[in-house]
């Protein structure tokens, strides 16, 4: 069984309202969820910046836990509690671990490319470092808070709309214009995983016919090379030699 070491941040959202107020502060459809099952979801600002990005487990009828990176649990916490008003709701932090065992049961994820799920509080020995759980989430093009995902990223930007998004549930904080971009436009870049011969530098500019056209955000080495992720501007064609530095890259998807 291959373990990895999944550091988090958990807020539980529990009491009467629970399952109302969090359906009115997050991007997805939290009431369809039954006992133990679970969805991803964002919390966002009302111009659908990005805050922070959840896994929202429910425990129970009105208990909820909030799955979030590490560095931002008391930002979660604040921002529920800054919006909570009259809700019956109780906002808190908890202390858990976790890991992401490939195979097997718990909360399932779908950020590195082949059947996984993420345990709590199991007594876990990781057989995978970080550099290689890195290297799984790169390859499936799964973006990262403070690598792909910031508060200049809007949502379908990094493919989020795809997969913590409903547009069939009520308002939320920065549900219209994630309606707008959806159904009326589109996004001007979006995420690409990348093959290179070489390691790049981070934050490296990708240039195409001589124009710059994205920026590396997550590179990991390879037996051969190197995979990494890069926003890239829509206009780009998916067949494109992309220049990064004085290297080459190509793009897997």
């Amino acid at each position: 069984m291959r373990v990895a070491l999944r550091p988090r941040s958990f807020v539980r959202v529990a009491g009467p309202d629970a399952e109302d107020y969090l359906n009115r502060m997050v991007s997805n459809d939290v009431a369809v969820l039954g006992p133990d099952e679970s969805c991803e979801a964002l919390l966002l600002t009302p111009k659908a910046r990005l805050i922070a990005p959840l896994v929202v487990l429910r425990r129970g009828h009105d208990d909820f836990l909030l799955l979030t990176e590490p560095e931002l649990g008391d930002r979660v916490r604040a921002e529920l509690l800054r919006s909570r008003f009259a809700a019956k709701a109780e906002v808190e932090l908890e202390e858990h671990t976790s890991h992401v065992v490939f195979g097997g049961e718990g909360i399932s994820t779908s950020a590195y490319g082949e059947s996984a799920v993420e345990v709590l509080d199991g007594k876990l020995e990781p057989t995978l470092s970080a550099e290689e759980l890195e290297l799984l989430r790169i390859r499936a093009g799964t973006p990262a808070w403070g690598k792909e995902l910031d508060d200049r990223i809007l949502p379908a930007e990094a493919g989020l709309d795809e997969r913590a998004i409903s547009f069939t549930k009520g308002c939320y904080p920065g549900q219209e214009p994630v309606a707008r971009l959806h159904y009326r436009g589109h996004a001007n870049r979006g995420l690409r995983v990348l093959e290179l011969a070489e390691l790049p530098e981070p934050e490296a500019e990708i240039a195409y016919e001589g124009k710059k056209v994205g920026r590396i955000t997550s590179a990991a080495a390879t037996n051969g090379g190197a995979l990494a992720l890069a926003y890239l501007r829509r206009e780009v064609p998916a067949d494109a030699e992309l220049a990064v530095g004085r290297a080459f890259a190509t793009q897997l998807h």
